[in-house]
């Protein structure tokens, strides 16, 4: 429970500019109802229907006006795609589906900055990203960082021959798609010609 939910709520209306008092009418009650809460301590607290109202309305966590505290799961499901990024000529993408899924540490997630729902785990194939990436390879893939940055970086890709990951880097209004092989071709095209799927946060190799 919240250390102070009283202090907490009256903090997070004045912050929000919101009276108790209209807070208490949103909530279905008498307008003397929340500040009988943070003045008297009547109710000692809140119900739950009252509490996750005010949180949604205040966006807080429910904890912060005196519901329980969750403790965050050790590890988080990640699930593993049933596609492959190429490194070399992309591969089909047609079944993007689920085929297990991976345990990882949410506390590592939070420190690559990668939510969990945005998490998914991908295979390389193929060796047009060497020495980069070899084929083998596990990325743990942020789909929710799509922007590619001025100075370019590597991305997971669809183009019309499948899904590979790549180099990208903008020139102008085009992309240069590059392989870090130099056996391999790159080339550039229009920002209409490559969908960006995600940001490779992590390599996973066996040695």
């Amino acid at each position: 429970m919240a250390d102070d939910p009283r202090q907490a709520l009256a903090a997070l209306a004045q912050a929000r500019g919101v009276s108790l008092s209209a807070l208490s009418r949103m909530l279905g009650r008498n307008v003397a109802y929340l500040q009988q809460f943070v003045g008297r301590g009547s109710p000692r607290v809140l119900p739950e229907r009252d509490r996750r109202m005010l949180a949604d309305f205040l966006g807080v966590d429910d904890a912060a006006l005196g519901g329980p505290v969750v403790a965050p799961p050790a590890d988080v499901a990640v699930p593993w795609l049933d596609v492959s990024a190429a490194a070399g000529s992309g591969r089909s993408a047609e079944a993007e589906r689920v085929i297990r899924t991976v345990a990882l540490p949410a506390a590592m997630l939070r420190q690559l900055g990668v939510t969990a729902a945005k998490a998914s785990m991908i295979r390389v194939v193929g060796e047009s990203m060497l020495p980069t990436l070899v084929e083998g390879d596990r990325l743990l893939v942020d789909v929710g960082d799509r922007r590619v940055p001025a100075g370019g970086g590597l991305f997971v890709i669809r183009r019309e021959d499948g899904v590979a990951v790549k180099r990208l880097v903008p020139r102008g209004g085009a992309i240069d798609v590059v392989s870090d092989n130099p056996a391999f071709e790159s080339a550039t095209v229009g920002p209409g010609d490559v969908e960006v799927i995600g940001r490779p946060r992590l390599l996973l190799r066996d040695v």
